[in-house]
């Protein structure tokens, strides 16, 4: 039988902290991969794969995803570069969006979709940043009095006159008068004659 002093001597005992496993690197390494793995999700395609594969069958690996959504903190989002991926992370926590990115029309469906939001991104954002300018009310405008300074329109007798010049009588015509318009730069394209 063995003595007390045998039984109380705690030497042969591992203690916790010896057996605690340390990162060499300090989890830099574990940082990567999940990152990694974490901004892959933000592919269509690679949650297609994934569930071709059966790998959202698998209690573990749903254990993972949601073990990963530790990365929605801002403490780590500042690191994530694809945005989309958080969004199909949260997507992914149903078992029935998991189920449908099985089919191939999904896939395609949602990355036709997340086509459309980067192709737009920028107008749909710009138009919830800058400020609308408030519109400027609409005075009322005065009535126009007749103004002394038009020069007095010719009589018909001197607009029917001989002695006009054709330039003369041209530059007196309204500018939107038929007459007026060939000279004013509209249509001078020389037509073929047809024999």
């Amino acid at each position: 039988m063995a003595s007390p002093e045998e039984i109380d001597d705690t030497s042969e005992i591992p203690s916790p902290t010896k057996n605690t496993y340390k990162d060499p690197d300090g989890g830099r390494q574990r940082f990567l991969l999940e990152l990694e793995f974490i901004q892959c999700l933000a592919n269509p395609t690679y949650i297609h794969y994934l569930a071709q594969n059966r790998y959202f069958e698998d209690e573990a690996f749903i254990g993972y995803l949601k073990y990963l959504q530790y990365w929605q903190r801002p403490e780590y989002i500042k690191f994530i570069m694809y945005p989309h991926c958080l969004y199909f992370l949260e997507l992914l926590q149903n078992p029935n969006f998991r189920s449908a990115m099985a089919h191939p029309a999904n896939k395609e469906l949602a990355h036709r979709q997340q086509f459309y939001y980067w192709k737009n991104y920028r107008n749909n954002r710009l138009k919830h940043i800058l400020p609308r300018p408030l519109p400027e009310p609409i005075a009322p405008q005065p009535p126009a009095a007749p103004s002394a300074t038009l020069p007095p329109a010719p009589s018909v007798s001197v607009a029917l006159s001989p002695s006009l010049s054709p330039m003369q009588y041209n530059n007196m015509l309204s500018k939107n008068e038929p007459r007026n318009m060939a000279s004013a730069g509209i249509d001078r394209r020389k037509r073929k004659k047809v024999p």
